[in-house]
């Protein structure tokens, strides 16, 4: 089975365009999920009530760790299909997105159990406290308890679908939920409608994946013969060269989630014993760095299928070209970001509460983060053409370089060198040097591409046309 509208995306579309219809899409899911995560920081923040707000700030980390799963099967078989489609295997493709459906659902189920059983234990390690524990346990049984599943196989879908070229379909899913997420969050959250405060907002996000799993399944009942993306059972199967190809790309993509929950968790930890204040700040400012963030993010993955086909099929030339172009747009949006919500921070803020001492903080906060933003989106690119060229292993490094090497050690030092307020720029501090060392290993990347290009022509001439012109 060949889609020519899929070959003609990634082999023949200019290169602004064939990065715009993959990029855009994915972007604008990205914004929605950003604006849903918004709606429910919002939403319980006009309660006026600190410890409902902190609440969603402490069990962020358990929701941010759910995508080391979707890194891990929705990363891993999203390369793994792409690449497969480069070189025309069509039946690796469809037993790659099989694997990486059904292992993402055993895992959702794994991880609601383990933490509903653990439960006391995850809300102390959160950092919830007497005053705070009730409200974010609430908020978990719903968001993680009861909502692991739909919330991990929504985004693995989307992965899957997206690395067909079908980023549109991708977005409309993904989209769908976070949609209905704002639509519910006010009759959940607000007293004039359920009054359930935070466990509201949980209860609104649980529905909202429940819906964008059912619109990919139809969606991929209803295209059943024209796509390569497949969740028979019969295709599922524990292929060495599947596995070793979905979890090359997908570990390393998943620990460095796992390092990113590790890091936003140190960083709660530092926050609430300055109190709930300076977490509920820490919270609103974390969901405004979010949105630019995410657009970054949208483009680093958007272009995933595009740099993965055209790496497998031998057309570098048009990968790299694809990637150039890719950076010089999202550096060139960040930049005016990042000078944007330096000047507006305090009117950011104010947006979501109106608390004096919450403004003050996150103010102080959003102006550490944003510097770090145009740095930020190099170091995304980079670590997803290391995954779209199956090169796990560099951004597995990148990953511990972040985290282990310089964001979690600039917590300590910074906190420690200006209390509270130099927790917003450990970020900082690790991305300057991750750019630097990113453009470093892209550019050799580019090099041994060229080198390898100039081989295949030099080792395959042109046949003789018997010495006609």
């Amino acid at each position: 089975m060949q889609d020519e509208r899929k070959t003609i995306l990634f082999e023949h579309t200019p290169i602004p365009k064939a990065v715009a219809q993959l990029a855009i899409p994915t972007i604008l899911s990205s914004l929605v999920m950003v604006i849903y995560n918004l709606a429910d920081t919002y939403f319980v923040g006009m309660l006026n009530n600190s410890v409902q707000n902190a609440a969603v700030t402490l069990a962020a980390p358990v929701l941010l760790a759910f995508n080391a799963i979707n890194n891990l099967f929705g990363v891993g078989s999203s390369s793994m299909m792409s690449r497969a489609l480069g070189r025309k295997d069509y039946d690796t493709v469809s037993r790659s997105s099989a694997f990486g459906f059904y292992c993402s659902l055993i895992c959702g189920i794994v991880f609601s159990l383990i933490c509903t059983i653990g439960k006391q234990p995850l809300l102390n390690l959160l950092g919830a406290d007497a005053g705070t524990a009730a409200a974010t346990e609430a908020y978990m049984k719903w968001t993680v308890n009861l909502g692991a599943v739909p919330s991990i196989l929504n985004v693995v879908m989307a992965y899957l679908v997206r690395a067909e070229g079908s980023a549109l379909h991708a977005s409309i899913g993904t989209m769908s939920g976070c949609l209905l997420n704002i639509i519910l969050d006010p009759v959940f959250i607000l007293p004039q409608g359920l009054d359930m405060g935070a466990e509201g907002a949980g209860l609104a996000t649980f529905l909202s994946n429940c819906v964008a799993c059912l619109y990919f399944l139809i969606l991929i009942f209803v295209k059943r013969k024209n796509t390569y993306v497949c969740i028979n059972p019969a295709k599922f199967c524990l292929n060495k060269e599947i596995v070793l190809g979905v979890c090359g790309v997908g570990v390393p993509a998943s620990i460095q989630n796992l390092l990113n929950v590790t890091g936003m968790t140190i960083l709660n930890n530092f926050t609430a014993s300055y109190g709930s204040d300076a977490v509920a700040a820490m919270g609103i400012t974390q969901k405004i760095n979010m949105i630019p963030m995410y657009i970054a993010m949208g483009v680093s993955q958007g272009i995933m299928p595009l740099v993965s086909y055209n790496y497998a099929s031998g057309n570098y030339k048009r990968m790299k070209d694809s990637i150039r172009f890719s950076a010089a747009a999202s550096v060139s949006f960040l930049v005016a970001a990042s000078v944007g919500y330096y000047v507006g921070a305090e009117n950011l803020i104010a947006l979501f509460m109106k608390n004096e001492t919450i403004v003050a903080y996150g103010t102080r906060f959003l102006r550490g983060f944003c510097l770090g933003l145009p740095f930020l989106c190099i170091d995304f690119l980079a670590v997803g053409v290391f995954q779209a060229v199956g090169m796990g292993k560099n951004s597995l490094i990148f990953a511990i370089m972040r985290k282990v090497v310089l964001e979690i050690p600039a917590i300590y030092v910074l906190n420690y060198l200006f209390p509270l307020y130099g927790l917003a720029y450990a970020q900082f501090a690790a991305e300057v040097v991750l750019a630097v060392a990113a453009v470093i290993v892209l550019v050799r990347l580019f090099g041994k591409l060229e080198r390898q290009e100039n081989t295949r022509v030099m080792t395959c001439p042109e046949p003789w046309n018997g010495g006609k012109k």
